[in-house]
C-alpha cells in the first residue's frame, strides 16, 4: 500500500512538472511569436517623418513617471493584467521643448483620455513646458471625452479646451484619508510597538490609533491647502476665471449641475471650464481646419510625441561630455534589486560607475521617493558625497515626493531643486515591532526556551517585548534622528537646532521648504538640468539615464511589452479600476511594501504621504 502511495505521489509530481513545462514552453513561444511579429512590423513600417506644419500629439497613457520599469511577467496573467501604461515625464518634456523651436511643428494637441494619474508636480512641469510652447506663438488645443481632476489640470493650459457633449469635468478638491487598524489588531491580539522621534512622523499611526492624530491632521490640512491653492490658481489664470470661480464650482457642484438640468458638459461650459462641446468627428474636423489634412487625406496632419522624439534624437549630433541623470523612484530598500525600488547597493554602484566614468562630468539625482531604509539612504547619500569630493557636481531635483529617506539622499547634493508642489521634509525616523504573543496563546501555542543573554531572544515576535529591549530600541531611534539632523544641518549649513524646528517628521510643500532653507531653488527637471550643466561648465553635452541592472530576459520582456503597448486599454482607452478593486489593491500594495522593508537595524525614514 505504501509503495502504491509513493507511485501515486511520484506520478502526480511528474504530471505537474510536465504541465508546468508545457505552460512555460507555450508562454515562451507566444512571446517569441509576438517578438517576431513586432520585428517584422518594424522592418516593414517606414521610419517616421515630420510633416510640414504638423500638430504634435501629446497622449500620455497611464501614470506619469520619472522612469519606466518592467512589470513582473506573471502580472500579464493576472486578472486585469498590468497597469495601463507609463508615460515618462522627461520624454514628454523633451518632445515639447524640441517642438517649440521646430518650424515643422505648427501646433500642439493634447489628448488626456488615457491619462490615469500623474502627481501635481509632474503635471505642473508639463503645463510649464506647454506654456513655453504657447509663448512661441503656436496654438495648443486639448480635448477629453471627460476630465477628471488630473486630466483637466493638464488640459486647462490649452488655448482651446473641448469636451464631449456627453462628458463632464469632475473637480473634487484634494483629500487624504487612510485606514487605521488598531481595533482590528486588538481583536487579533496583535500588539504593535512603535519607536519614533517627531510628533508629525505619522507613518506608524495606523497601527496604534483608530483615527488621525491632531498633529497629522494639522500638517495634512496645511499640505492640501497649499497644493489646492496652486492647482486652483494655475487653472484660474489659464482659463481667465474670476477669483473664487473654481472654488464655487467645486463646492457648489450640485446646484451648478441642477441649473444645467443635469447636463454635466453644459455645466462645465457655462462655468467657463471648457470652450466647446464637440464629438470626436467634430474634433478631428477642427484639427484638420487648424493644421490641414495628411498626405493620405484620412486624418489631420500630425505626428505622435514618441515618434517625433525618435526623429529628433536621431538627428541630434553626438556629444562626448555627459550628465548622468540617476532616477531614485520608489521605496528605498537595502541590498540589490532591479528597477522598481531604490535599492541601496544597486544605486551606490550606479553612482560609483558615474563617478568613475571620465565622460560623465556631473550627476543629476532625480528623486521621487517617500523614503524607506535609513541604512540604504545613508549608503546612497555617501556615494553622492564622494562624487562631489571627486570634483563632479551633484544636483538633486525633487519630483512629486522627496520626503524622509528621499530627502536624506537629496542632502548629498551640492544644490537641491524642488517643484512648488513637491512633498518633502518629513525629517524623522521610526521603527515598528509586532508582538504576536496573544494570537499564539489563543491558538493554544506556547513559546518557551533558554538564552545565554537578556537580548538573545528579546526581539522574537512570539514573546513579549522586554522593557529593556524596548528602551534600547528607542535609544537607537533617538540616535538615528540626531544623525538625520546632523546630516541635514551639515548639508544645509544650518544649526541642528534650527533643523529640528522644521523637522519632527513634518511634511512640507516644495514652496514652503524653500522658505525654510530645506531647498535651494524652485523649478522642474529642465531647470535643474540647466543648473547641473552650469555647475559643470558644460554648453554641449549628452544626457544619459542609467538604470538598475536587468537580466537579458527582463530587457527582452520590457521591450516586447513596450512595443505591444496596449495592456490596460479597452478600445484605446485606459480602463478604470472598480472602487472595491482599488481598496483591495491598496491593501495588497501596502503588504508588498512592508515585505520589502529590510533595513538591517529596522530603522526607517519613510513618509506616509503620496502626491495627489
Amino acid at each position: 500500500m505504501i509503495r502504491g502511495l509513493f507511485r501515486f505521489v511520484f506520478g502526480l509530481l511528474r504530471f505537474i512538472g510536465r504541465t508546468l513545462d508545457f505552460v512555460a514552453r507555450g508562454f515562451f513561444y507566444l512571446l517569441l511569436l509576438l517578438g517576431i511579429g513586432i520585428l517584422v512590423a518594424l522592418f516593414l513600417h517606414p521610419a517616421p517623418t515630420v510633416p510640414q506644419g504638423a500638430a504634435l500629439v501629446l497622449r500620455p497613457t497611464g501614470s506619469i513617471v520619472e522612469q519606466a520599469v518592467l512589470d513582473e511577467p506573471l502580472a500579464l496573467l493576472r486578472a486585469g493584467g498590468v497597469p495601463g501604461g507609463r508615460a515618462v515625464l522627461a520624454d514628454m518634456l523633451e518632445a515639447i521643448r524640441a517642438a517649440r523651436n521646430d518650424d515643422r511643428i505648427g501646433a500642439l494637441v493634447i489628448d488626456t483620455d488615457r491619462l490615469q494619474s500623474g502627481g501635481l508636480s509632474k503635471l505642473a512641469e508639463l503645463r510649464e513646458a506647454i506654456a513655453a510652447f504657447k509663448a512661441s506663438g503656436k496654438p495648443v488645443l486639448a480635448r477629453g471625452d471627460h476630465f477628471d481632476q488630473a486630466q483637466y489640470y493638464l488640459a486647462s493650459v490649452a488655448d482651446e479646451v473641448h469636451l464631449s457633449p456627453d462628458g463632464f469635468v469632475l473637480l473634487r478638491g484634494l483629500a487624504r484619508y487612510g485606514m487605521y487598524f488598531k481595533d482590528a489588531l486588538d481583536k487579533l491580539g496583535v500588539k504593535v510597538h512603535v519607536f519614533r522621534v517627531g510628533e508629525y512622523k505619522s507613518f506608524a499611526e495606523p497601527f496604534i490609533r483608530n483615527d488621525m492624530s491632531d498633529e497629522d491632521r494639522a500638517s495634512s490640512r496645511d499640505l492640501l491647502d497649499g497644493l489646492w491653492t496652486q492647482l486652483r490658481d494655475d487653472v484660474s489664470a489659464a482659463r481667465k476665471l474670476a477669483p473664487g470661480a473654481l472654488d464655487a464650482y467645486v463646492n457648489g457642484y450640485r446646484d451648478i449641475l441642477a441649473a444645467a438640468n443635469g447636463d454635466a458638459a453644459l455645466a462645465a461650459r457655462n462655468a467657463g471650464l471648457v470652450d466647446q462641446l464637440s464629438t470626436r468627428d467634430q474634433w478631428r474636423a477642427r484639427l484638420a481646419e487648424r493644421v490641414g489634412i495628411d498626405a493620405d487625406g484620412k486624418d489631420f496632419r500630425h505626428i505622435e510625441a514618441d515618434a517625433y522624439l525618435d526623429v529628433v534624437r536621431s538627428a541630434r549630433p553626438a556629444a562626448s561630455d555627459k550628465i548622468a541623470v540617476i532616477v531614485a523612484q520608489g521605496t528605498i530598500v537595502d541590498g540589490e534589486e532591479a528597477a522598481g525600488v531604490v535599492a541601496g547597493d544597486t544605486y551606490a554602484q550606479m553612482i560609483r560607475a558615474a563617478r568613475e566614468d571620465d565622460t560623465v562630468k556631473a550627476v543629476l539625482l532625480r528623486v521621487d521617493s517617500p523614503g524607506g531604509s535609513a541604512f540604504a539612504s545613508e549608503l546612497i547619500r555617501r556615494e553622492l558625497e564622494l562624487t562631489r569630493q571627486a570634483g563632479k557636481p551633484v544636483v538633486a531635483s525633487m519630483s512629486s515626493v522627496a520626503a524622509s529617506g528621499g530627502y536624506w539622499i537629496a542632502a548629498g547634493a551640492d544644490e537641491i531643486w524642488a517643484a512648488p508642489a513637491t512633498l518633502t521634509g518629513s525629517i524623522g525616523i521610526f521603527a515598528l515591532f509586532p508582538e504576536l504573543t496573544e494570537p499564539l496563546k489563543r491558538l493554544g501555542i506556547s513559546v518557551d526556551g533558554v538564552a545565554t543573554a537578556p537580548f538573545a531572544g528579546a526581539f522574537d515576535p512570539r514573546r513579549p517585548l522586554d522593557p529593556a529591549a524596548a528602551e534600547a530600541m528607542q535609544l537607537g531611534i533617538e540616535h538615528g534622528y540626531r544623525r538625520f539632523l546632523d546630516t541635514v544641518a551639515q548639508a544645509r549649513r544650518m544649526p541642528a537646532a534650527d533643523v529640528d524646528k522644521v523637522a519632527r517628521g513634518r511634511v512640507w510643500t516644495g514652496q514652503a521648504a524653500a522658505g525654510l532653507g530645506l531647498v535651494d531653488k524652485l523649478g522642474g527637471l529642465d531647470a535643474a538640468l540647466a543648473a547641473t550643466a552650469q555647475r559643470a561648465g558644460l554648453t554641449h553635452y549628452a544626457v544619459i539615464w542609467p538604470e538598475a541592472i536587468e537580466s537579458i530576459e527582463q530587457r527582452l520582456m520590457r521591450r516586447l511589452i513596450g512595443l505591444a503597448g496596449s495592456a490596460g486599454l479597452l478600445d484605446g482607452h485606459a480602463v478604470a479600476a472598480a472602487p472595491l478593486a482599488t481598496v483591495l489593491d491598496d491593501l495588497q500594495r501596502s503588504g508588498r511594501e512592508l515585505l520589502r522593508w529590510n533595513d538591517p537595524q529596522h530603522r526607517y525614514v519613510h513618509c506616509l504621504c503620496e502626491a495627489p
